[in-house]
């Protein structure tokens, strides 16, 4: 019925399908999700409250507060290579609609979207949702269980594309591109004349000891057709806040404010005060960024050992992505895993025909929760046949 009458679709979460068997499960441990179970900075709470309290609950400029945009200008003229003006950032209700909103702006039907997966199965749905023709390009295995970009046949996929998105740090696989391979995506980008699309909400959550990923914004100008889309969500554990943002040419900033009001109208006020107080907790950033490195390390060492898992540490964000030899159906693994072990993973499958015969694993919960997920994961993958 709903094809009749001309309803859009974009394909079911196979996330989602494991997720309601958790919700439906106390007794079970959910590594399912991208959230974590860090309560978020203190200063970002305050600051919600008292927002609320001084009555800040009305209708705001749909580019985002005047403060908010002031303070994302700075926060990342500071974090990175090339200084970002107030004029290029539009704020949104979250990551997710910031990609919404982006894809709005950008994409008719027909035009042709390259997508790298394993993928984020969200920016394929919104790409779909806007009618576009949709081109996967698979990141390669590196053979030891990473993934890496092949810039000569990427180039060759982008040849009459509208836009490429770009994901790096990656969620699900935790690779995170190289400073010289970001700008050879942005340099092959401005030569093929295709939008360059950049969701970098992993971006702090790296462990190389450097403060953030290499990003897009270090080499892209105020005039390249860039737009970077983040959010507090994971940087700060805030995923419930609902605050992201894009940063875009200065010339269609305004224009991307429209249709931020026809998408969600604003964002709310109190909301945002709590981004932005948010952004001045670096301490709480590198607090973070430890307790999910922690995480990483339990799932290293849980797993280690076991013949058909083949898992490289990853670079960055808080995902594990390990393979399991011989397995065909990772739907039905994950669901074996939860019912009759008590942890939920996603599929693999769930990001692309590329992420088959994979499991991810969000690893930023606490250290009790992920051994105890890390054990039930381990038994259950050991009885494998």
């Amino acid at each position: 019925m709903s094809g009749a009458m001309g309803i859009s679709e974009v394909p079911r979460s196979k996330i989602g399908d494991i997720g309601r068997i958790a919700f439906g499960d106390p007794a079970i441990v959910n590594l399912a999700f991208g959230e974590s179970d860090y309560p978020p900075p203190a200063a970002a709470t305050a600051a919600l409250v008292g927002a609320v309290a001084a009555g800040e609950t009305f209708y705001v400029d749909s580019r985002g507060k005047p403060a908010l945009r002031a303070g994302l200008a700075s926060y990342l003229s500071g974090l990175h290579r090339l200084p970002v003006d107030e004029g290029r950032i539009v704020v949104t209700a979250s990551g997710m609609a910031a990609i919404a909103v982006a894809f709005a702006a950008l994409v008719r039907a027909g035009d042709r979207v390259v997508i790298h997966e394993p993928e984020w199965p969200n920016l394929a749905a919104a790409a779909l949702a806007r009618g576009a023709e949709l081109v996967r390009f698979g990141l390669d295995e590196d053979g030891a269980g990473g993934f890496r970009l092949d810039l000569a046949r990427l180039e060759t996929v982008l040849v009459g594309a509208r836009v490429f998105c770009l994901n790096s740090p990656n969620n699900p696989t935790g690779w995170m591109a190289s400073d010289a391979e970001i700008a050879a995506v942005v340099a092959l980008c401005r030569r093929l004349g295709v939008w360059l699309l950049s969701d970098e909400v992993y971006s702090r959550l790296t462990f190389d000891g450097a403060a953030a990923a290499p990003s897009v914004l270090d080499h892209a100008g105020p005039d390249d057709c860039v737009m970077v889309a983040n959010s507090v969500s994971k940087t700060w554990a805030m995923t419930g806040f609902r605050v992201g943002w894009l940063v875009v040419p200065a010339r269609v900033r305004d224009a991307l404010g429209e249709l931020t009001e026809v998408t969600h109208s604003t964002v709310a006020p109190y909301s945002q005060a709590a981004a932005l107080a948010a952004l001045g907790c670096e301490a709480f950033v590198a607090d973070f960024r430890a307790f999910c490195a922690e995480g990483r390390g339990i799932v290293l060492e849980g797993l280690a050992g076991l013949n058909r898992v083949r898992l490289q540490a990853p670079a960055a964000s808080f995902y594990a992505f390990a393979r399991i030899e011989g397995v065909a159906d990772s739907l039905a693994l994950a669901r074996r895993l939860a019912l009759e072990h008590k942890v939920a993973v996603a599929p693999g499958v769930a990001f692309g025909a590329a992420g088959e015969g994979y499991l991810r694993l969000c690893f930023a919960q606490s250290p009790a929760k992920m051994a105890l997920a890390v054990e039930r994961l381990r038994r259950g993958l050991a009885l494998l046949t």
